[in-house]
């Protein structure tokens, strides 16, 4: 008999398509399983840099010690704690920079400008008669900065702000109105009292600009 109308007949599968659905599904189930299940030889996620770690790093640039303070803090930093550079000793900047003065060079390793003007600071402050100069590295890791550092052959007392207090907001970049842009140097005289250079230039790119800079700044010329 002819058959006229509905399904055409089986053509010999046994499963029907609910069936054939749940064997899909149950594939694709122990492929995920597979695919997410823990492996003993997974790559380690990298740490971040300690101390220990870049002590290398740290005798490669040859930095000195970081000075120890020997005054009572005063003025805009006087809360502001930060790191020495490598070595992790904490540091209470106001009473290191309180008591004489000092010129503060904030940088950071990405900072092309900061790559010209800390080689002219670290030749002015090997001058006699130099003012004191100390940098704060921010906005980057501190390998980065050691490696730097050992590249141009700086070799300045250099302290590490880990805490964002130099970043756009914190508690010292407030106190100092710190400029967006980097590199920026101040001139904190004896009292505390901290004043952002913009004469002769904003960078330094010669000792004699440095020189000038100090003159008008410590002489009080620098409003």
């Amino acid at each position: 008999m002819t058959e006229t109308g509905g399904q055409p007949p089986a053509t010999g599968s046994r499963w029907g398509r609910p069936t054939r659905w749940l064997l899909v599904a149950l594939v694709l189930a122990v492929a995920v399983t597979i695919a997410v299940w823990p492996r003993g030889s997974s790559a380690p996620v990298a740490a971040p840099a300690t101390t220990s770690s870049l002590a290398a790093d740290r005798a490669r640039a040859d930095l000195p010690a970081c000075p120890a303070a020997t005054s009572t803090p005063t003025g805009p930093l006087a809360a502001i704690h930060v790191t020495c550079l490598g070595d992790g000793h904490p540091v209470a900047l106001g009473a290191l920079l309180a008591g004489r003065p000092t010129l503060v060079n904030i940088w950071a390793s990405w900072c092309q400008p900061c790559q010209q003007e800390l080689p002219v600071l670290n030749s002015y402050a090997a001058q006699a008669g130099a003012v004191r100069v100390i940098g704060v590295q921010v906005q980057s890791p501190a390998k980065d900065g050691l490696d730097l550092l050992a590249g141009l052959g700086v070799h300045l007392p250099m302290v590490f702000d880990a805490t964002g207090a130099f970043d756009k907001g914190g508690p010292a970049a407030t106190a100092l109105h710190l400029p967006v842009a980097l590199p920026v140097t101040y001139l904190v005289l004896p009292d505390g009292t901290a004043t952002v250079v913009r004469r002769p230039a904003p960078i330094l790119l010669s000792v004699d600009a440095v020189r000038q800079a100090v003159a008008t700044y410590a002489g009080g010329g620098g409003a």
